[in-house]
Order: C-alpha cells, then sequence, then structure tokens
C-alpha cells in the first residue's frame, strides 16, 4: 500500500522515469554512483561512448535517482549517500574493481581555472619554461616559482610547488599554468561508491596495486608449501 501512495503523490513523468532508473539498476550486478561535476558534454558523450559494452551510465535529477535506490532497497539504497551534487549511475557487469580501474584510465588531463580548488599539490617543473624573457619572470615569482632569465629564455630553476592540494586557485596562478600548458587536474567520471553482490565499496578499497597483490599471493602460496614440506605434512593445497 505504501508503494501506491507513494506512486500517487508524483506527477506521471516523474513515476516514469523513476520506474526506467529502477529497471536499470535491477538490470546490472554492479551499481554505482559517479560524479560528473566539470566534465564538458562533449567530452561526456565520448567517455560514455568508451564505457558502451562494459557498463552504462544514466543520468536524472537526484531526487528521482535517491527514489529509484530506495525503491529497488536489497541494501542499493545506501547509495543515496553519494547523491549530492552533479552525479549520475552507472551500472555494469563487471566486478567493482575492473570498474574503478576502467574509469580510473579513461580520465584525462585539463587545465584548472581561477576558484577551484587544486585536487593535488600544484608543482611547476625546473627547466625551461620557453618563453622569451619579459614580464612573465615577475608572474612566476608572484606564484611562488623559483625563476629568472637564463640563456635568453625564463628558466624554473628548481621544482617550485605553488599550492597545496586543497588550496584555492587564484587569477595570477591560473594565467601562470595556462601559460606553461600545465594541466594539473584530471577529468573523468569519478566513481563515488559502488554497490555489487551484498556489499558497498568506496574507491579507496577498490585503487589496489594489482603487481604487488599477485606478488602477496606468490608469497603466501609458497609459504604454506615451505611450511607443508618443513612440517613433513603434505596437503592437497601444497603438494602441486
Amino acid at each position: 500500500m505504501s508503494s501506491v501512495r507513494k506512486t500517487e503523490t508524483i506527477p506521471q513523468w516523474k513515476r516514469e522515469e523513476v520506474d526506467e532508473l529502477v529497471e536499470f539498476i535491477d538490470s546490472f550486478n554492479s551499481v554505482g554512483i559517479v560524479g560528473v561535476a566539470g566534465i564538458p558534454s562533449r567530452q561526456l558523450q565520448a567517455m560514455r561512448r568508451e564505457l558502451h559494452g562494459s557498463a552504462d551510465v544514466r543520468m536524472s535529477r537526484n531526487t528521482l535517482t535517491v527514489r529509484a535506490l530506495e525503491e529497488v532497497d536489497a541494501g542499493v539504497e545506501d547509495l543515496t549517500q553519494y547523491v549530492s551534487g552533479q552525479v549520475a549511475l552507472i551500472g555494469t557487469n563487471d566486478n567493482p574493481f575492473g570498474l574503478f580501474k576502467q574509469l580510473e584510465a579513461s580520465k584525462t588531463p585539463a587545465p584548472i581555472s581561477a576558484g577551484e580548488v587544486a585536487p593535488n599539490d600544484v608543482v611547476i617543473p625546473e627547466g625551461d619554461t620557453g618563453v622569451d624573457p619579459g614580464p612573465f619572470v615577475g608572474e612566476l615569482q608572484t606564484v611562488g616559482a623559483a625563476a629568472r632569465i637564463q640563456d635568453g629564455s625564463i628558466m624554473v630553476t628548481e621544482d617550485s610547488k605553488v599550492l597545496e592540494e586543497g588550496e584555492v586557485v587564484d587569477d595570477d596562478l591560473a594565467n601562470v599554468l595556462t601559460e606553461l600548458g600545465i594541466e594539473p587536474k584530471e577529468v573523468g567520471l569519478d566513481l563515488k561508491g559502488v554497490y555489487s553482490e551484498g556489499v558497498l565499496f568506496e574507491p579507496d578499497e577498490l585503487e589496489i596495486d594489482v603487481d604487488e597483490y599477485e606478488a602477496d599471493i606468490r608469497s603466501a602460496a609458497a609459504a604454506a608449501r615451505n611450511l607443508s614440506v618443513n612440517a613433513a605434512y603434505p596437503t592437497a593445497a601444497t603438494a602441486g
């Protein structure tokens, strides 16, 4: 009865949209929320095409996305905590680790604008800027870079951290970075959380070093084999 009452409280077009979102959520083994803020529409369309066949992205109003997640229930409603700002649903039949790896690999460098928050430390590297002597050397020094004129060019004499992660980019720094062609941020689908087979995963749980993980498995297998041999107690798992 509560479902019927809920249906009657929203306009028909919203009901149809929620139904489509529910169908989307139910059709995948893994469902997540991705941030899409700051991605130009053309680039977003290109990302969706690249994902075609392995994952699908579905955008809607946040309020309707939350309603759909709550209607599906079955644990997937835990994803509602990530529905804030500019986000979308993503669905895949791949495992969450594969999805995270694919999304991270699809991110591309992008310039940063004044007023944005630095996603990481911003460093102007040592070397020749390729800019002829002029006022630009003063602009570099103003933003905190170690710069001087040398051999007919403006040089940065050492790696210079000009902004720390979490700080706001001002106009002067944005102009300097643009002039140097430095793109300190990455643009892409930012996975907030994904629900798969009864488990809610967050990005820090999905970011694993595959080579290190394989090395740990090999090391554990070798240790088990050595223990079996030295204890003179072979087992089906270690004898092979």
